[in-house]
């Protein structure tokens, strides 16, 4: 196995995990149980960790990450929209 094999398969494992707290999220309209704190700093390491990828030309690392940035760039948007509508203010 090579090395771009095993990162495809690491980052499509990390990248799945997300999938769950997304969904979950949209079906409860809450996030409040995140920080902002977490959501944030994970959502500018996944983008930076793409631009890695892209400047060492690594498809698994780009790949993983540009979708994980997504989810996480919905996740913030949920936080948002659900926490504000559910509170009233964005804790």
């Amino acid at each position: 196995m090579n090395a771009e094999t095993l990162g495809l398969m690491a980052g499509t494992l990390t990248t799945a995990s997300f999938i769950p707290q997304v969904w979950k999220i949209w079906q409860t309209r809450s996030a409040r149980d995140l920080s902002w704190g977490m959501v944030a700093v994970f959502t500018v390491g996944t983008f930076l960790w793409l631009l890695y990828g892209i400047n060492v030309g690594s498809m698994s690392i780009m790949t993983a990450n540009a979708i994980t940035f997504g989810l996480s760039l919905a996740i913030c948007v949920m936080k948002l929209l659900f926490d504000k509508t559910v509170t009233g203010n964005t804790q």
